[in-house]
């Protein structure tokens, strides 16, 4: 097989790759990581590749493989779903459902780029450290009490922004 061909498939499943892995994954940058690492591994590999329509099912083992390695680094940091739920997730086939989420993740970062860079900072705050809105507004002179009604005002505004793009009532 040549570049051009595994790139083009590589690019053809990414989305459906990278849907594996979030749901295996904390954070989508260990998602992006993961499937960089995998896509490594595919093309060295790419040899044991015989047909275009086995390179899904191929794609997701080398992805369990490399999503495995990866908790196993993290095991120390955080509670994680245990190797046989990543083996049946990985091995899932997408649903009517990985659509919506796709959707609903495109809608929440378009509304996400319609707020401030200091909004924006705000509302993804507590999904980094637990103490981070308590830190911003210690760096802003506030109270941390007035950060979390205004983040509560904010999340509103997003709630809404979202289920008008998703055509949805608010």
């Amino acid at each position: 097989m040549n570049e051009e061909r595994f790139l083009s498939l590589f690019l053809r499943h990414e989305r459906e790759l990278a849907g594996v892995a979030r749901a295996c994954l904390p954070t989508w940058d260990a998602v992006d990581d993961v499937l960089q690492e995998s896509s490594l591994v595919m093309w060295r590999k790419i040899d044991q590749l015989r047909a275009d329509d086995e390179f899904l099912p191929w794609a997701k083992v080398i992805l369990r493989f490399e999503i495995l390695k990866y908790r196993r680094a993290l095991s120390r940091d955080r509670l994680l779903l245990d190797d046989e739920l990543v083996a049946l997730i990985a091995a899932e086939e997408p649903s009517p459902a990985a659509d919506l989420h796709a959707q609903r993740r495109s809608a929440v970062e378009h509304c996400l780029g319609e707020f401030t860079a200091e909004h924006q900072t705000l509302l993804l705050a507590p999904y980094t450290r637990d103490d981070a809105v308590k830190s911003i507004a210690a760096a802003a002179g506030k109270t941390a009490n007035s950060l979390y009604k205004r983040l509560g005002r904010l999340r509103t505004k997003l709630h809404n922004c979202v289920r008008i793009r998703l055509g949805m009532p608010t």
